[in-house]
């Protein structure tokens, strides 16, 4: 590590006196990163034997460095130079006093022109930004002409994308949902955000809660995360989180919580982003306390449904997230609908995101009642007939607080501007909707893209070894209850096997497996998921399909580990060599989704209809490409057969979804129980199936007069939904980003090979910029530019300005001095030979924390001069791009004679683009803080007007969002610029 004493006159001089190759740190001393130097001046706040500690003050960050070969700076000024204090007024520096190797500073202050003023370093200004170009360009140390012109891009492309809306929205490997992408754009700017994603079956939680923790960790809202789940979905949380969103979360074990102990106090601060299970928090009272106290910015719950409560009876489970909800700023809950759960466990989610708002139940229940005059009058708008004088009235009374007669009147004609209206009413009424800003729920019917599930029964008749065991089995199960004998006879393998002991062999009589191979051998080129009720069956259809058919089946159940339920998974997806058929139990299904497979063989029926569904949401989810095929091969004269009739003639529930399946199954249980018990006695069955599918229809066309479309209308998104979807689609397959990605890689020294379907393969050289590139395997990866390759091929990386391949390579050639200085001819014979010309790059810039987001409104942002010895600026005539392809290369050698014989003109030029910048840049400050005044405010007074109409809008977003005003308006306020690079060319004509 290099210790250098820098002067304000931006000329580098080794520390004198200083016979090693490093300084002595002490406390109080100041230093610059050589990787990060936007952080600003950092101190000396923390030392031990191998680490010294830094606190960058302008930002709030600390960084942790080796005390040998770290890639820091040691800032001392020298008499001559200008300093700043931290609070704001400056000096010119006259003495420079070394005390233990602590600078004390002694000058002139220039406001008041006190004389013998003393400045210790540790007071001095931690804004301060230094610029270097020229240094090396007097020093001899000319960059390549590509890698100043990649510096150019580099800054122009950030720029650019830092003010793109849609932001944080891109670099997902998933297809362009819109009511999803609508609802992580919604919450994921949120601050602190505090919802329940109630999203129907195979709609998209997942990717929804991995859009807004991506959104929250790219704009510095969030920056720990921690996500509890079921044990059985760790592993599928962990690989989608890295599949689709290139997020590193850590999975926290007893083992891995061991082993963390030893490296910090809280094992749960030495990761970032982690992901563990609620039995591995609820099991332990002083984990649970140590994962509470960890500090998260946001928590996301998987399957919160499955908390318990009831009033003054919490269970353990809904205790555990009750306490860490407590302490974290966001939470994400993803749960069943509203409508599944029932009011009371409804309620109690609710009461986890925001227990003041939400804490006398009954009081809830009432307060729901008032919501559905709303809903039947966004229902009146949607439709499109004439509003009625009640109707009118009725919205009248809702938004009582503003007149808005002229937009009834306008919404209720034929003139243009009739459906802006009426969606302006409904945003007034949505504005007043109880818990549309903290619940989010979209169902089927208010989202396309579904595929038709189509059922395909096969009938085959009972072998004699199930009759002969099933009568055994009722003779000697006279004391069982019904539902115990209902639940044996669904599964007669299982009674069979019972009685023979080790010694049955069901599965060479059952028709049920012959007729499964000869399906999977009639269609080897599909994939076919096979679930059974119990593991052991699985397992043993696993032995007779290789043993007799060779058939590659992958078996996944609940005695398998997690990860090798994974490999299992990995199996069956891969498309080369991979399994053609996985069998799975009921419960190690749970979680896992196969949409890449159309074809659903239920080897046995599961005995209520909840499972049913859950079956088919293996397959049947968004993003399914191909119509289902469910094939249930049933044993005629027994449970089996009362039951397939009453799933599909009596609650329709094999090729359409059944949210009446639950209300169904509990009023008819007993009388479907004695069935089920006896299917030899079927009389009376046939009315029993009528009468059920009377209810199912009455139920389901009450849930949909029911439906609450305004909370629909609101998590769907509507038409600004499907513009979102539009315009990242829009900015797929981006030609900038894709020569701006190669020429990165080229310049890194990144090997590159182009493989056919727009397939590259990256690997690492011996000759890269840095010896390990963030993000670049040590074998190296397979990308691609295009979505639909990246959703197809698992195998590849999805490049966008988002992927951390590319913020890695941005960030590695801007936070060094790669490009910043070079020198080329002009060959133009229309100008005097030795013409000089100064291409000048500035940035434009403000030090604030990254939760103020405030590259919205001034990213880092270029101004390029080109000014000659008259100091007239060219930039404006002259395209960069144009410009560029008509410079030739120099040697460094020759280059260096020529920047010394023209040093005192480039002075002197340099001297004039200091003022020649000020106007420039002064414009794009001016600018980025009319916006950011005109946009916050606006966010603002919207903000302030909802909490006055609905109770949902909680007074830490209002109070969060005014502060945040204030700060990025003062952050703005102190912007600056510095010279970034700079290119000398010198016209030839040779």
């Amino acid at each position: 590590m290099k210790c250098y004493c820098l002067r304000m006159g931006n000329t580098f001089k080794n520390v004198k006196n200083s016979s090693k190759n490093y300084m002595v740190f002490t406390l109080g001393q100041r230093w610059i990163s050589d990787t990060e130097s936007e952080l600003g001046l950092g101190t000396v706040v923390a030392i031990d034997t191998r680490m010294i500690t830094l606190l960058f003050p302008a930002t709030g960050e600390n960084r942790l460095y080796a005390r040998s070969d770290s890639p820091v700076t040691r800032v001392i000024f020298n008499p001559g130079d200008t300093v700043t204090s931290h609070e704001g007024w400056q000096m010119q520096v006259d003495e420079v006093r070394n005390d233990n190797d602590l600078i004390t500073y002694i000058g002139t202050r220039l406001d008041t022109e006190e004389t013998h003023v003393m400045l210790r370093e540790v007071m001095l200004d931690s804004k301060l930004v230094f610029s270097k170009p020229q240094d090396r360009l007097f020093a001899g140390q000319l960059d390549r002409m590509d890698r100043f012109a990649l510096r150019f891009r580099a800054r122009k492309y950030q720029s650019e994308q830092y003010r793109l809306p849609v932001s944080g929205l891109r670099g997902m490997r998933t297809n362009l949902i819109p009511h999803q992408l609508h609802i992580a754009h919604d919450v994921g700017r949120r601050h602190a955000p505090r919802v329940l994603l109630a999203d129907e079956v195979g709609l998209g939680k997942t990717i929804e809660a991995g859009m807004i923790i991506q959104q929250q960790l790219l704009a510095g809202r969030a920056e720990r995360v921690l996500i509890v789940v079921p044990e059985t979905l760790q592993h599928q949380w962990l690989v989608e989180m890295l599949r689709r969103f290139n997020l590193r979360f850590a999975l926290f074990d007893d083992d891995r919580y061991a082993e963390a102990q030893h490296d910090s106090d809280n094992a749960f601060d030495t990761e970032q982003l982690i992901i563990c299970s609620l039995d591995f928090v609820r099991r332990n009272k002083q984990r649970l306390d140590k994962l509470a106290d960890a500090d998260w910015d946001l928590m996301v719950v998987d399957e919160a449904h499955h908390l318990a409560w009831s009033e003054g009876e919490p269970s353990r489970e809904y205790q555990v997230i009750e306490k860490l909800a407590e302490k974290t700023p966001g939470v994400l809950l993803l749960t069943a609908t509203p409508e599944q759960l029932g009011m009371e466990s409804h309620f109690a989610r609710l009461r986890l995101l925001d227990p003041d708002r939400f804490h006398d139940f009954a009081a809830f229940v009432e307060e729901q009642q008032h919501f559905r005059p709303i809903a039947d009058a966004v229902t009146s708008l949607l439709a499109d007939h004439a509003i009625s004088q009640n109707e009118m009235n009725m919205i009248n009374e809702l938004v009582g607080e503003q007149d808005i007669e002229p937009l009834l009147q306008v919404a209720n004609s034929d003139r243009e501007g009739k459906q802006d209206a009426r969606s302006e009413l409904i945003s007034m009424l949505m504005d007043r909707h109880g818990t549309s800003r903290v619940l989010f729920r979209n169902t089927r019917n208010g989202v396309k893209g579904f595929p038709k599930r189509e059922l395909h029964a096969i009938r085959l008749p009972l072998p004699a070894q199930y009759q002969t065991a099933i009568k055994v089995s009722g003779i000697m199960g006279t004391r069982k209850s019904a539902e115990a004998r209902a639940r044996d006879l669904l599964y007669p393998e299982q009674i069979y096997q019972e009685f023979e002991g080790d010694t049955g062999t069901w599965w060479n009589f059952d028709p049920r497996v012959e007729w499964l191979m000869g399906y999977l051998t009639s269609n080897r080129k599909e994939k076919v998921l096979v679930i059974c009720a119990q593991a052991a069956t699985a397992l043993q259809l696993e032995q007779v399909l290789r043993e007799r058919e060779g058939i590659r089946a992958a078996v996944f159940h609940e005695g398998l580990s997690i990860i090798e339920r994974d490999r299992a998974a990995a199996w069956f997806a891969s498309e080369e060599n991979g399994a053609q058929v996985l069998l799975c139990s009921e419960i190690g299904s749970e979680g896992r989704n196969f949409q890449f497979a159309s074809r659903l063989v239920m080897f046995d029926l599961p005995f209520n209809p909840d499972l049913l569904e859950q079956r088919i949401g293996r397959l049947d989810r968004i993003g399914q490409a191909h119509d289902i095929q469910i094939l249930v091969p049933w044993l005629e004269k027994t449970a089996q057969a009362v039951l397939l009739r009453w799933y599909h003639e009596g609650l329709d529930a094999f090729e359409h979804t059944c949210p009446t399946g639950r209300a169904i199954y509990d009023s008819v249980n007993a009388e479907l129980i004695n069935y089920l018990a006896a299917p030899e006695n079927s009389d009376g069955f046939d009315d029993f199936i009528s009468e059920c599918r009377k209810q199912h229809d009455a139920l389901k066309s009450q849930l949909e007069q029911g439906r609450d479309r305004l909370l629909e209308l609101n998590s769907n998104g509507g038409e600004a939904a499907q513009a979102l979807a539009n315009t990242i689609a829009e900015q797929d397959n981006d030609t900038e980003l894709v020569n701006f990605a190669l020429n990165l890689f080229d310049i890194v020294g990144i090997n590159q090979e182009d493989r056919s379907d727009n397939l590259i393969v990256l690997t690492p050289s011996d000759h890269m910029l840095v010896p390990d590139f963030p993000g670049l395997p040590e074998d190296g990866c397979t990308i691609t530019f295009n979505r639909d390759q990246a959703l197809s091929r698992e195998d590849t990386q999805f490049i966008t300005w988002e992927h951390p391949l590319i913020r890695n390579g941005l960030d590695l050639i801007l936070s060094g001095d790669t490009g910043s200085c070079a020198l080329s001819l002009l060959k133009n014979k229309a100008l005097p030979v030795g013409t000089l010309l100064v291409e000048m790059i500035y940035v434009v810039e403000s030090q604030a924390p990254k939760h103020l987001q405030l590259t919205r409104f001034l990213p880092p942002t270029p101004v390029r001069l080109l000014l000659d010895r008259n100091g007239t600026n060219l930039a404006g005539k002259v395209e960069f791009e144009s410009f560029n392809r008509q410079l030739n290369a120099v040697n460094r050698h020759t280059g260096s004679k020529l920047v010394n014989a023209v040093q005192q003109d480039v002075h002197a030029i340099l001297t004039l683009a200091e003022k020649e910048v000020v106007s420039e840049a002064r414009a794009v400050i001016d600018a980025a803080r009319r916006e950011a005044s005109e946009k916050l405010g606006a966010e603002l007074s919207r903000l302030e007007a909802l909490r006055a109409v609905n109770p949902n809008i909680r007074d830490d977003e209002v109070e969060a969002l005014e502060t945040n005003r204030q700060q990025v308006l003062e952050s703005l306020d102190e912007a600056n610029w510095r010279l970034d690079a700079l290119r000398l060319i010198v016209v030839t004509h040779q």
